[in-house]
């Protein structure tokens, strides 16, 4: 097609034109690459113009999307050593407080981690009692001197065991005061009540009663539901229209929100991107995992303009959109952004004028030739 048009062209045109074309490689890409033609080649190429109309912004476009938790808002609780599961205390789907019991674990390793803790007590106190002796047998001149440093560090090697034995107990899930107790009284308990880290929903039990699991099993994941995040799949050709604090509504929820942040890489398979919109959830019939389409609001106009051209004077040429601007000597193709299309007209930003006009027909011709200037 193009050694057909390029063939047109060499009979109708004067000599000069592709010659015009080849030292247009060497221009501003940003400022259009010219196409010299007289009007005996344009007719000849079939060739028709049309005006462009300001567009005064407003409009918006549709996107896919999927309801998520933000990620800072996911907390699970996990089994702190291996066991039974001996209780649940709560069920998918159910609100949860901070602190409230939610699972009861029986554990032969908490048993032993308690019977550790009572023997670094015990060696602990003797220590302690041996350094004292140590001391008074001192000052009476029983023993010599050098008895003191040793008694001294034994005694803080057993604090510092009972300390690791004390943060052990902590680890699995035992509280203050129940270590007090365990000081105090000396009785060793089975199982562990397990607790919520925040005040939220269950979004999911990862095991049953009965169940033996290992250590830092997982046995629920609790979020916060109130703000969720929707992940927008944006085309590739979107992704200059959008922006970072653009608002976005979904209609059929009832809910609004604004883009937070927008992805810097693009799947090779569907050519697309993520945007990560924040949306407030009160009020709104919005769920984790539900599909949704969104309406985002086109952000504002940048440098050039936005302008409403008709349908098909839009070409696509080596990842780039052009439109072919009307021009006493021919022709400019002209990089441009398009914010969206339809079958009547594009919306796409350019360095355009109110009275220029474009081609809306034979636009193959120059393609053709605007692909031979790109090779030069």
């Amino acid at each position: 097609m193009t050694a057909f048009v390029l063939a047109v062209f060499a009979l109708v045109a004067p000599v000069g034109a592709q010659t015009g074309v080849e030292n247009s490689a060497r221009s501003d890409r940003r400022a259009g690459i010219a196409i010299p033609l007289d009007e005996r080649a344009i007719r000849a190429a079939g060739i028709v113009v049309g005006p462009i109309e300001p567009e005064h912004g407003g409009a918006d476009f549709a996107l896919p999307g999927n309801v998520v938790i933000p990620p800072p808002q996911v907390h699970v609780v996990a089994a702190p050593a291996a066991g039974l599961v001996e209780a649940l205390l709560v069920s998918a789907d159910e609100q949860a407080k901070a602190g409230q019991p939610v699972a009861l674990l029986r554990s032969p390793v908490i048993v032993e981690a308690q019977q550790l803790f009572l023997a670094a007590i015990a060696d602990e106190a003797l220590a302690a009692d041996r350094l004292r002796r140590t001391q008074f047998l001192i000052q009476g001149k029983a023993i010599p001197e050098r008895e003191l440093p040793v008694a001294q560090t034994e005694a803080e090697r057993a604090r510092a065991r009972l300390d690791e034995r004390t943060q052990v107990l902590s680890l699995m899930e035992l509280t203050e005061a129940q270590i007090a107790e365990l000081r105090s009284n000396r009785r060793i308990v089975p199982t562990v009540t397990l607790v919520s880290p925040i005040t939220g929903t269950v979004v999911k039990r990862h095991t049953s009663p009965g169940e033996r699991i290992d250590a830092a099993a997982p046995l629920f994941t609790i979020a916060e539901l109130d703000p969720l995040w929707v992940e927008l799949q944006v085309p590739a050709s979107r992704l200059p229209n959008l922006a970072v604090g653009a608002e976005i509504s979904l209609p059929a929820q009832q809910a609004r929100g604004k883009i937070i942040r927008i992805g810097r890489t693009v799947d090779p398979a569907t050519q697309s991107a993520i945007a990560v919109a924040e949306i407030r959830t009160a009020g709104a019939s919005v769920w984790p995992g539900l599909a949704v389409g969104v309406t985002v609001i086109a952000g504002p106009t940048t440098a050039g303009g936005d302008w409403n051209v008709p349908g098909g004077s839009v070409v696509r040429q080596k990842d780039r959109n052009w439109v072919f601007v009307r021009t006493a000597d021919g022709f400019r193709a002209l990089p441009v952004q398009v914010v969206s299309e339809s079958s009547r007209g594009a919306w796409i930003r350019a360095d355009l004028k109110p009275d220029d006009r474009v081609a809306i027909g034979g636009i193959i011709a120059l393609l053709a030739l605007l692909a031979d200037a790109g090779q030069e």
